[in-house]
């Protein structure tokens, strides 16, 4: 089949919703598909143009067997609620170009991927007018989130971003999403159920997986053995809470056996680091190479996960898959009946958004209870490899396409991940940062 893929973020991106497409559209390829992909140059998590791409021109490249069509958008240096806004549309409207002179290609299948919404119409468009099948794949709902987080506050704004959205939404054939909850979301917004299908985000579980010997980021960064090193490693954005982390991590500073890392960048960095600078328990990384993912994540005895409680089921955390192969135990601030508080229960443990002290004491007393971290942490392991590796998700993703476009039957939502077709390991590129 012929697919074309609409994404504002792709890689060479190593975090966040460009990773997933990525990986998504090399799997399509490496199944037989012919996949093309309309996206930005990459800029994020540091929100400036990669070195090699531009803003400002249209550029055309092959990667992992997929043809991808850069589109200009611009990029403000300090993303705000309005300059968002402007980013968004810049990369909607430097779109158009390149999704209409793939109509000519005639693709069987369009799949856009929000976020950004602004340049699903065109995508929408274009599948009308090619005669293709639509599919809307939701990372997270930008809407929601951005009044939820308060980004945006005009009551009208609201009113109006969500009527568009769900007129939208209501026209696709498929739109599918990361959680049960964000699938239970769709359905609210007034997508048939049978529309809506879920394809949480993945991991490669050969490319993540235990290391039998300490990682060798405890030598880089000079901690000692014995010592119980807290991990957060992805964006520090508006989304993840991190305010939050930074107290329990200064009430834990008296605490000697317990050092904390932070991997990463985004807006949120500098406040970290004003906010830890004279803490000795504190360590920072930038960014880490992609080969190098592994390691990183085995530097963790203790995974962290912030998260605004007003974000809720309005995103799924995609650096949850890693922690979870890894073999480590997370600790997770996520409220009882959210899909984040469902997925940690019995592989780590979940304490309320924004509770300074029960986060704190969390990973206090796991850190002190070694035999703990290894069953919560065996038992994320097992959940992982059962059911997110990289060929099961990606697998269902294929027949679903495959049964959308006539070229096969539709297998059951609820199938068993574990009986499916490896298809995309050799795909993947092999440990990307989350």
């Amino acid at each position: 089949m012929r697919i074309l893929v609409c994404g504002q973020n792709y890689a060479p991106e190593l975090t966040g919703t460009g990773k997933y497409t990525a990986e998504m559209a090399e799997a399509l390829a490496a199944a037989g598909h012919e996949v093309r992909v309309v996206c930005a140059p990459p800029y994020y998590p540091d929100w400036r143009v990669g070195e090699g791409y531009s803003a400002t021109r249209y550029s055309r490249e092959w990667r992992g067997g997929v043809q991808v069509y850069r589109a200009p958008l611009w990029v403000p240096r300090r993303p705000t609620g309005a300059t968002r806004l402007l980013h968004l549309a810049s990369f909607a409207l430097g779109a158009l170009p390149a999704l209409a002179a793939q109509a000519a290609w005639r693709p069987h299948a369009v799949i856009a991927v929000a976020p950004s919404l602004m340049s699903v119409p065109a995508a929408l468009a274009l599948a009308r007018l090619a005669g293709a099948r639509s599919w809307l794949h939701v990372q997270d709902y930008e809407v929601d989130a951005a009044f939820g987080l308060g980004l945006l506050r005009r009551p009208w704004l609201r009113r109006a971003a969500l009527a568009v959205e769900r007129f939208l939404m209501r026209r696709f054939d498929v739109v599918s999403t990361i959680s049960e909850k964000m699938a239970e979301h769709a359905a609210r917004k007034g997508v048939s159920a049978a529309r809506v299908f879920r394809l949480p985000n993945w991991v490669d579980t050969a490319a993540i997986f235990p290391l039998g010997r300490p990682s060798a980021y405890r030598g880089e960064l000079g901690i000692a053995p014995g010592q119980i090193v807290v991990l957060y490693a992805g964006n520090m954005g508006e989304k993840q809470g991190l305010e939050v982390l930074v107290c329990a991590v200064a009430a834990l500073a008296g605490h000697a056996g317990i050092t904390f890392v932070f991997c990463g960048t985004g807006p949120a960095r500098p406040m970290l680091e004003t906010y830890c600078a004279g803490l000795e328990n504190c360590r920072f990384l930038p960014l880490q190479p992609a080969d190098r993912l592994n390691e990183l994540l085995n530097l963790a005895d203790i995974h962290v996960l912030p998260q605004r409680g007003d974000a809720a089921d309005l995103v799924m955390p995609s650096k949850l898959t890693g922690m979870l192969a890894s073999g480590r135990p997370t600790v997770a601030m996520a409220n009882a009946g959210t899909e984040l508080f469902a997925a940690v229960a019995g592989r780590g443990v979940a304490v309320p958004p924004d509770d300074i002290d029960a986060l704190a004491t969390a990973i206090k007393t796991l850190a002190a209870d070694a035999a703990r971290r290894a069953g919560l942490g065996a038992a994320a392991r097992a959940y992982a490899e059962a059911t997110l590796s990289s060929g099961a998700v990606l697998a269902r993703l294929d027949a679903r396409l495959r049964a959308l476009c006539g070229e096969g039957p539709e297998q059951p939502q609820a199938a068993d991940p574990r009986g499916a077709e490896d298809l995309a390991a050799h795909a993947l590129r092999p440990g990307k940062t989350e």
